[in-house]
This record gives structure tokens, sequence and C-alpha cells, in this order.
């Protein structure tokens, strides 16, 4: 498949959020919502799923760096091809490209790599039923809504932001897509009690020790690596080095304006302390201690 020519393309005016089956949502993820729901998932597929913003590009380099020990991806489309066309994001529908069902349909390497957003209740039935290995990684929520404020300015395919105050009163109140941050790590975290084929990162580990994530990946994906290639990948998987990458970075898409900000803009831990005041701190928690009480998943917000 050809990488789309975006030379005519117009920025699309900012979509408005709805419910959608109990989840905020924008229509770009359900549009195609008949053929994601009915998508027909492999045994060996590998799901990578994140909230937004909490390290997913992270994680897909993990899985998708290497060729000669996971996918049979040749070398050179690592650096020719974009990350969206080589790790499809299974619910997007963008009408300029073609849809995220269809570019994983036609994927020819396997195991096929997959990403999505979605929360675990609206994950197709069939990665379920095939048994498929899913990586989902997650992020402190402080941080997590730094880096989503900053990709939501950026970023014409997702609703008006407002001021960092205004997003952030939005955030904790579960007003983002894909719905609140509180139920979709929670939610993730209470489906590994009983599904074994789901390995929980958080992307401060990756961040503290990407060697040791490294090693637990390659684990769970029962990939036998010598020491040179784990550091092959861990090398690989720097945020700097990704964030150079025009095939990793995004910067070849014309509704996201880097002028703004950089779709990788930082990838640090900490960084939450730049941006909240004493009482959105105090406030956020306050929420955190009530929405998390039945939940038994812990995060660190600085390492």
């Amino acid at each position: 498949m050809e990488i789309p020519d975006w030379s005519s393309m117009k920025l699309p005016s900012r979509p408005e959020l709805f419910d959608f089956e109990g989840v905020s949502m924008v229509h770009y993820f359900t549009d195609n919502w008949e053929k994601v729901k009915n998508f027909q998932a492999r045994p060996d597929d590998i799901l990578i799923a994140t909230y937004p913003k909490a390290g997913k590009s992270t994680a897909w380099n993990f899985t998708g760096k290497q060729p000669s020990i996971l996918c049979n991806d040749a070398p050179e489309r690592q650096t020719s091809q974009p990350i969206y066309m080589r790790v499809p994001f299974l619910e997007s529908c963008f009408k300029v490209i073609a849809s995220g069902t269809e570019l994983a349909d036609n994927l020819t390497t396997s195991p096929r790599l997959i990403k999505t957003h979605l929360p675990v209740q609206l994950v197709p039935k069939s990665f379920w039923e095939q048994n498929s290995r899913i990586v989902y990684v997650a992020r402190n929520g402080k941080d997590n809504a730094v880096s989503y404020f900053h990709f939501d300015r950026m970023n014409m395919g997702e609703p008006e932001p407002g001021d960092w105050n205004t997003f952030l009163q939005k955030f904790i109140e579960g007003k983002k897509v894909f719905g609140p941050w509180y139920d979709h790590v929670s939610g993730w975290w209470e489906k590994k009690q009983t599904y074994s084929n789901l390995l929980y990162m958080f992307y401060e580990d990756l961040v503290e020790d990407t060697g040791r994530e490294v090693e637990r990946l390659c684990s769970f994906l029962g990939l036998s690596t010598s020491v040179e290639e784990r550091e092959k990948i861990t090398k690989g998987v720097q945020f700097d080095a990704m964030k150079q990458n025009k095939m990793t970075n995004y910067s070849t898409i014309p509704v996201m304006d880097f002028k703004i900000s950089p779709f990788m803009r930082k990838g640090k831990v900490g960084d939450w302390k730049n941006h909240f005041t004493v009482a959105q701190n105090e406030q956020f928690d306050e929420v955190y201690k009530q929405k998390m009480k039945n939940t038994t998943v812990k995060f660190r917000t600085e390492i």
C-alpha cells in the first residue's frame, strides 16, 4: 500500500465530543465501528493498547523495532514507511487514508502488530477468543494529562483543548476522547487478572530501566534474543531516537501542527510538576483517591 500524498489535504475543523457506548468519543474512531467490532483477530496478533499519550510509541517500537526477532518486517520499512502503516491504529477512520481495519487486514507481516486506545470493554471480542497477545502500557495520570494537553493543542483531529486549567478539569472529569483515564487503566488492570496473555507495563518502568523491560517483553512474547539484539532494541526505543525518526514521530501528517508542539515532546517522568499548581495537584489527588479506591494498580509520579 502506497504512502498517502497529503499535499492537497485541508486541515479539518476540530471534532465534537459525544457519548458512544458509555465512552466519550469523536467520530474518527466510531465511523467504522461495525468493522472494528467485527474485526477478525488472529492467534499470533500482538495488540498494543494504551490510553492516549501513555507511551504507545515506546511500546510499538519495542515490539516492532527488530524484525529479525519478531515480525519479519523488512528493515528498510522502518525508515521508509510511516508507523501508522506498519502498526495500524485499529479504530481509526480518517478518510484520507485507509481505515485501521483495512490496513490491518492488508498487513503482510506475521505476527501483525496492531494498536488501539480502546477501553478494555470495547476491544473486539475476537482478540479474546483467539487468545491474542496484548501489551498494555499505563502512565501515571498527572504526566498523562500534561502529554495529552500538548497533543490536543497541536492535533486538529482532537476537540479544542482550551487552556491548561480548562483541559485539566475535563481530564479529571473523564470528558476526554476514549473516556476517563481512571477507568481505562483500572479496567485493563482488572482484565489482566483473568486473561493470562496480557502484559501490563508501566511507562515509568520503561523510562527507569529500558533494558529490564525489554527482557520482560521478550519473555512474554516467547522470544529468544541475544544480548546484542536486546541492546539494539533498547537503543532503538530511546525517546530521542524515536523523536527524530520521521516514520515514527508523525511529522508527515498535516493534521498535526508541529509548530505548536511535537507529537513526541519530552518523554519524561515528573513533567507534571511544571504544569500543576498546588491547588490543581490537591484536587487531582482527591479525585484520584476516590476513583481508584477499588483497584490495586499503583502508579509512580516520579522516579
